[in-house]
């Protein structure tokens, strides 16, 4: 793959990771909104925790998504064997840990290194959603 292949590439798996990110969080705050609800009859440490956890399991269900996605490309595109490497090389590289006992060939570097950009970004992302809701969680349950 050229360099410019590998940008338009990288950028393109990022922007569908994304996407994808952006769209499971919306859907997160939907449904924790219609939760919030019905636990805040029942009692505060449900109203408080409630939340919190289902955004994390949203959360773990994004990057997992993601994680898929590169795995996907890794196989589909015949760049390494197996699901079991695949996804291990995702894993490894969408969390920037990097072991660095699978490596990708000069041609795919560049491509690779969009994986890691994006769960950079994304736990960037689900970083600042969850400081968001657990401030205004805490906010609205024990300041008001």
């Amino acid at each position: 793959m050229t360099l410019s292949q590998q940008i338009i590439w990288g950028s393109f798996y990022l922007g569908i990771c994304f996407l994808i990110e952006i769209m499971l969080l919306t859907w997160c705050v939907l449904v924790i909104r219609k939760l919030v609800e019905k636990w805040e009859v029942r009692s505060t440490i449900l109203a408080t925790a409630g939340p919190i956890s289902v955004a994390l399991l949203f959360i773990v269900l994004t990057h997992t998504v993601q994680v898929w996605i590169w795995a996907i490309v890794w196989v589909m595109g015949d760049v390494l064997p197996d699901w079991n490497s695949a996804l291990y090389f995702s894993l490894v590289t969408f969390t920037t840990l990097g072991y660095g006992d699978i490596v990708l060939g000069e041609g795919l570097r560049i491509f690779g290194a969009f994986a890691s950009v994006t769960g950079l970004l994304a736990f960037g992302l689900s970083t600042a959603f969850l400081v968001a809701l657990m401030t205004r969680v805490f906010e609205e349950r024990f300041l008001n």
